[in-house]
């Protein structure tokens, strides 16, 4: 039997796959910004309070989450035992030749390891930030989780590799044919252009720690 704590961890985990807040999630699914804050969860006279299934719905549909997904995540909550790795690396190593396959795949070779299992794409892989070119966005120390997988949108972040061996995260502002935009995450930065025949691949963020 499902459980109160169950649905709500996996609405958390789904707005971290997506890497919102709950109430960015929320926002995100056309809802009320405080609808899946943890104050919400609870009955001011002490009661448990379930999202309701059209919350969940359009929460789905906002992150393009398919149900199988998202069950899966509320079956993963109660999985103590759940050994699910996805393997680290420093991004400043990512350009170094040996870490990913000419598809943008980690080989694994090199690599360290982290548990996390809200992710369904065997290809997933954490890079790890280091000094402060990116704040506030990713701080020193911040873990992102890369999915090759993902569909990429605008507005998404994404991990890119140029044919120049250059590995970097910038946002999607307009995608082509021909070419991608981007937008740096670093304020000091202005945006770039990237003809197509130059990436040699690019895959989304899905998840970041803060």
């Amino acid at each position: 039997m499902l459980t109160h704590a169950q649905i709500w961890t996996a609405l958390d985990r789904l707005a971290a796959v997506a890497g919102l807040s709950p109430s960015g999630l929320a926002k995100k699914s056309g809802l009320d910004p405080t609808t899946f804050n943890k104050s919400k969860r609870v009955t001011p006279d002490g009661r448990a309070r379930w999202p309701s299934t059209e919350s969940v719905a359009k929460a789905l549909t906002a992150t393009g989450t398919p149900i199988d997904t998202f069950v899966q995540l509320i079956d993963e909550t109660g999985r103590s035992t759940d050994k699910r790795t996805v393997p680290l690396i420093a991004l400043a190593q990512a350009g170094e030749a040996g870490y990913f396959d000419a598809s943008g795949f980690p080989t694994r070779s090199g690599w360290e390891e982290i548990r996390f299992p809200a992710i369904n794409d065997e290809h997933a892989y954490a890079l790890e930030i280091s000094g402060d070119s990116m704040a506030p966005i990713y701080n020193e120390g911040t873990l992102i989780i890369v999915s090759p997988a993902a569909s990429i949108r605008r507005g998404d972040r994404v991990v890119i590799k140029t044919t120049d061996a250059e590995v970097v995260v910038n946002e999607i502002k307009r995608r082509t044919a021909r070419t991608i935009e981007l937008r740096s995450i670093d304020p000091g930065h202005s945006e770039r252009t990237l003809p197509v025949r130059e990436v040699s691949w690019i895959a989304r963020v899905v998840w970041a720690s803060q």
